[in-house]
């Protein structure tokens, strides 16, 4: 039984970082996807051009949706601990 917890509980981890990790790379590949097209149309082989969008986006991401995903992750950290205690003290949830 508390194999089957513990599996559970790196599944909704696994879930949870997809959650909080998607908005920033899914911003980060839209606008570097962008960029390239913009370089390759104006011929400008600059690094720092990609970069900078870049970091000013998911910048943005963390000011939009900061406080849900602080929430997700507290949500999370909070069912963890408990969960563990209670599979460490050998009953089940």
């Amino acid at each position: 039984m508390q194999t089957t917890e513990l599996l559970d509980l790196w599944r909704e981890a696994i879930y949870c970082m997809a959650m909080v990790a998607g908005p920033f790379l899914i911003v980060a590949l839209i606008v570097g996807l962008v960029m390239s097209l913009l370089q390759a149309a104006t011929q400008m082989q600059e690094n720092i051009l990609s970069l900078v969008p870049k970091l000013l986006s998911v910048g943005l991401v963390m000011m939009v949706a900061g406080s849900w995903l602080l929430e997700t992750l507290t949500g999370f950290a909070e069912k963890a601990i408990t969960s563990l205690v209670v599979i460490g003290s050998g009953g089940g949830l």
